[in-house]
């Protein structure tokens, strides 16, 4: 993450100096709350997530093991945006090591985070469309099996990033930024850009049209209509909720990447594509708070679990002797699940 122009990628060289002081002053002001506030409420509603499915559900499905991973792969994407809010208000003051680190780490959650969303949609659709050999196939075991795959070519994915960002001192100031090779800058610059839009943006969008279109048709013949009805909502507002917050970043990405090919290869241009990428980035960003809301949440069964959570680890912590909150046992909340259904609730699929 180069926060000099907020993007990942150098911009090209202009016949004149092109100054973007202005730019740099709008991020230093811009970007630490917003970066404060995503941190803040990402790290919150994602550990929530990893507290109760490791403290309550027990990781007793596939789906749990993909809510665990997708929660982590949030949480390593979140635990870097410290150190780019205090990138964005100065400058890069925490070393090489630290650059490559946290750009390697802020990427393997960014990419672990998408290759599991695609796999709870494509959890979702065995469960519903193909529920007979979702029987068979939706085991812990092939889900801690599917996940560790998921992580490695998520670090490969990442390795770009980790070989080629460094710190080094640029004028007065130090960055932290990608430097790729002079004579392949071109071709790693246009590499990356589209690796991100087909792998952040076009892969998840196919898996979820095609895997959600097969769901809606199964689910038109329910005859349930209060759960088909929530169910089909819940699932456009999955598709167009991830479309709002990653496609216009990665449409900008693009216009940044071929300037010269949309002509915007001039300095008031690259000054226009800086600011929209200061602001679509950080919307990206915030999809690592709406995720627990969205796979988590929305279900009702991890909602009576999440209940459960604050009664017995929170609230009896600090109010021992509530006999409000002893009423009802996890026990209680545990009898709730069935092993047909693998903790499916169909209405939200989770």
């Amino acid at each position: 993450m180069d926060i000099e122009t907020t993007s990942l990628y150098f911009y090209p060289d202009f016949e004149e100096p092109c100054q973007k002081i202005d730019v740099k002053h709008t991020a230093s002001r811009l970007l630490p709350p917003l970066y404060s506030l995503v941190f803040i409420f990402g790290f919150v509603g994602n550990a929530l997530v990893f507290l109760v499915l490791i403290r309550c559900k027990k990781l007793k499905s596939m789906t749990d093991i993909y809510l665990l991973n997708l929660a982590i792969s949030d949480l390593l994407f979140i635990i870097t945006l410290p150190f780019w809010a205090h990138y964005a208000a100065d400058q890069w003051i925490f070393g090489d090591d630290l650059c490559k680190a946290l750009t390697g780490i802020y990427h393997i959650g960014f990419f672990g985070g998408i290759f599991f969303i695609i796999l709870l949609t494509i959890d979702r659709y065995l469960a519903i469309v193909h529920a007979v050999f979702a029987l068979k196939a939706r085991t812990v075991t092939f889900g801690i099996l599917t996940s560790v795959i998921t992580w490695v070519v998520a670090v490969f994915a990442s390795l770009p990033e980790f070989i080629f960002t460094k710190s080094q001192k640029e004028g007065m100031q130090h960055t932290c930024s990608p430097h790729f090779p002079v004579e392949q800058f071109s071709a790693w610059k246009n590499f990356q850009t589209l690796k991100m839009n087909l792998l952040g943006l076009v892969l998840p969008l196919l898996v979820m049209i095609i895997c959600y279109s097969r769901i809606i048709n199964r689910l038109l013949r329910c005859r349930n209509e209060k759960k088909k009805h929530k169910a089909v909502r819940l699932i456009f507002v999955i598709m167009i909720i991830y479309f709002l917050f990653w496609a216009p970043y990665n449409i900008v990405l693009l216009l940044s990447t071929f300037q010269a090919f949309f002509g915007l290869d001039n300095c008031d241009g690259s000054k226009r594509l800086d600011r929209a990428m200061q602001i679509t980035e950080t919307l990206g960003m915030t999809h690592c708070c709406i995720n627990p809301v969205i796979y988590a949440f929305v279900g009702e069964k991890f909602r009576r679990y999440l209940s459960t959570f604050f009664r017995k680890y929170i609230v009896r912590r600090f109010c021992k002797h509530c006999p409000i909150f002893h009423g009802e046992t996890l026990d209680r909340v545990s009898s709730t699940y069935t092993r047909s259904t693998g903790e499916q609730d169909v209405s939200t699929g989770l």
